[in-house]
């Protein structure tokens, strides 16, 4: 089996972008997507005006054809806004679980706060000395 550049970069390229996106959080994590958005975004500009660049982008890495080379840019795109949705996710839901712990431990703290008739102190917590 014969590796081609093309290969190696696209391994090495999917391997970074998921091991960043893996430790990166917050405003730096926005940042580099935010610039990787106007990088793609750049790319769709110059295919448009100059569509051959893509077959001259294939053939120094080896790849046959302008649009296989988009193909694999396009999947390590899709790659990366997968990854990058999947821990949005998995962090919004870690905060959705606090929250609701939080909210749960404050009803209970506040229902024993409160005597029932308003004379006897919760029968959890001992009197307070007078």
């Amino acid at each position: 089996m014969k590796i081609l550049l093309i290969q190696i970069v696209l391994i090495a390229v999917v391997v970074a972008v998921v091991a960043r996106l893996f430790r990166s959080r917050g405003a730096r994590a926005q940042a580099i997507r935010r610039l990787g958005l106007i990088l793609f975004a750049g790319f769709a500009v110059v295919s448009i005006l100059i569509p051959d660049v893509w077959n001259r982008i294939a053939h120094l890495v080896g790849v046959g054809r302008g649009t296989d080379m988009v193909l694999y840019a396009l999947v390590v795109a899709f790659l990366s806004f997968t990854v990058t949705t999947y821990l949005r996710f998995r962090d919004l839901e870690t905060r959705y679980t606090k929250l609701a712990r939080r909210l749960a431990l404050d009803e209970v703290r506040g229902d024993r706060a409160l005597p029932d008739d308003g004379d006897e102190p919760p029968a959890d917590d001992p009197p307070s000395p007078r």
